[in-house]
Parts: structure tokens; sequence; C-alpha cells
């Protein structure tokens, strides 16, 4: 494991020698992650992009890129660009990621079931802002505003996201 690697561990996110509260999924974490489980997957998953809203904040860091009015993000199984971000118009299943709550201000897209997304295993596992201290989320990992937004100037494409199995959660 490297510094850079966030880890997740029974009492947050563990980043650059700090911990983090945060919440994952309601399904718990699950090494068997399937859609519609709002799991948090196990595994050794890597940051692929930053997302941020240009009219809410600054670039948080130089390779985040924005999130604009027609973004989307695929969440139909059955659809050939399953878990990718796409544009409005779109008619199968989606997520708008340019949301009016400040979840999705700050949005790290992590490997979990992409880029060749095999249907059925479950889509984007995102870490972004949470709704509030202790709510779960649909299988993503999710921060306070300002914790998100340390971690988002700091990391790099490629750190890892360290998910361990229950079991082992506290080796981490």
């Amino acid at each position: 494991m490297s510094p850079f690697d966030l880890v997740l561990t029974p009492r947050g996110v563990r980043f650059m020698g700090r911990l983090f509260p945060c919440t994952i999924g309601r399904g718990g974490i699950r090494a068997d992650k399937r859609e519609g489980d709002g799991a948090t997957p196990v595994g050794r998953h890597r940051v692929v992009g930053m997302l941020y809203r240009p009219d809410r904040m600054a670039r948080p860091a130089d390779w985040a890129e924005p999130i604009g009015p027609g973004d989307l993000w695929s969440d139909d199984p059955r659809d050939a660009a399953y878990n990718l971000m796409v544009r409005a118009p779109y008619a199968p299943s989606h997520e708008a990621l340019r949301r009016a709550d400040p979840m999705y201000d700050i949005v790290l897209l992590t490997d979990w079931n992409w880029p060749e997304a095999q249907p059925g295993r479950g889509s984007a596992i995102f870490l972004h802002q949470w709704r509030r201290p202790g709510a779960p989320t649909a299988g993503c990992i999710a921060f306070r505003r300002d914790h998100l937004r340390w971690i988002a100037g700091r990391i790099q494409p490629g750190a890892g996201v360290i998910v361990p199995a229950p079991g082992l959660a506290a080796l981490a």
C-alpha cells in the first residue's frame, strides 16, 4: 500500500496520514457486488477521474474535468454505454451528474466495473460528498464536503481505493 492510497478502515478512510469519517453503501461491504444491492465492493480500485461543478467551485485539481448541464451516467445494464458518462438527451436509465444538491460537486471516479462493464456487477462507485453524517450511499464512499475537497486537492490519478473484506477491515 502506498501513502497515496485511500484505505477504508472501520473508523473511516485513511489517506496521507489522516483519517476521514465516511459513509459506505447501505448494503455494507461485499465481495459479490451486484446491481442494485447498495453494497460497496471489496477490492483495490483505482481513481480514474475527477469531476467537479465549475459553477460552484474552483477546479480542485489540474486534472479535474467540469460537469456540464447535460452530463449523465448510464446505469442501465442493458445499455451499450452502461457505467459510462453520457450526454442528455438520453433515453436509457441514467443518473444526472449535475445535481441540485451538492452531493456531486466533486466526484472521484473509480475503475469499479469500468471501462468494459459487465452487466449486473453494478455501476459506478464514486467518492463524493455525503448527504449527512451516517447516511448510507447506494454503494459509493461519501465524505464531509471539506474533507472531500482536501482529498481532491491531493489525490492523483491511479491512486488506490482499498476496500478490505469485512473480516480484514481491522487490518487495513
